[in-house]
């Protein structure tokens, strides 16, 4: 029974939850925010959700970019180099994000009889990222049922698993990653040296992929 709307970024975490679920996914929906990378990302969106026959819906949230501060909105030399997991990744956080597009999210599955909204955030956003966190998701699905007449849940399938075990679904259901968007700089290819880029060359090698992904360098 398809009773769940997808966040989809176009990304390799959201692609693979789009394809894992994709028997229950009634809709998917990316947002436009104004990060570097967006254009890039909703392209890759689009295509899975043609390929899928699943309806595809993008939402702008031009304030984000006009009110927050975020290294993710302020251009490609603003984002730094270096592991996902070092301290200066923080710089990268869009404040209160998921909170923002699930509230969306919420009101959209509630509009359409949809029981559930699905996020594909996983381990290892945790340590950077608050509105990743289990404590989170737990709190926003109370959040989400007592503000809802259809008590709407909030799904979080891979919370606890890393990008890693996320690659080696996506290896076992097949999917293509050159067709996936990670790079924070959304320049014409990959840089292949921000965080999200050096995670995702770790991701993939770690589930034994060889990786399809034009870098820089």
């Amino acid at each position: 029974m398809k009773d769940t709307i997808l966040i989809l970024s176009g990304g390799m975490d959201s692609t693979t939850m789009l394809y894992d679920y994709q028997d229950r996914i009634a809709l998917a929906i990316s947002f436009d925010y104004g990060s570097n990378h967006n254009a890039k990302e909703i392209k890759f969106a689009e295509l899975h959700c043609d390929r899928l026959n699943i309806t595809h819906l993008v939402i702008p949230l031009e304030f984000m970019q006009r009110y927050f501060r975020s290294s993710l909105l302020d251009g490609a030399d603003a984002i730094p180099e270096g592991h996902y997991e070092d301290e200066n990744m923080r710089s990268t956080v869009v404040p209160f994000r998921n909170g923002i597009m699930l509230s969306v999210a919420v009101g959209i599955a509630e509009t359409n009889d949809l029981q559930y909204v699905m996020m594909a955030n996983h381990g290892g956003d945790h340590t950077i990222y608050p509105d990743c966190r289990p404590e989170f998701v737990n709190a926003f699905d109370k959040a989400a049922q007592f503000g809802t007449f259809n008590g709407v849940r909030l799904l979080s399938p891979y919370v606890n698993m890393t990008k890693g075990d996320i690659a080696r679904r996506g290896k076992q259901l097949g999917i293509n990653y050159a067709e996936t968007w990670s790079c924070y700089k959304g320049g014409e290819v990959h840089c292949g040296r921000c965080g999200t880029c050096v995670e995702r060359k770790e991701a993939l090698a770690e589930a034994g992929i060889e990786d399809p992904t034009v870098y820089e360098d």
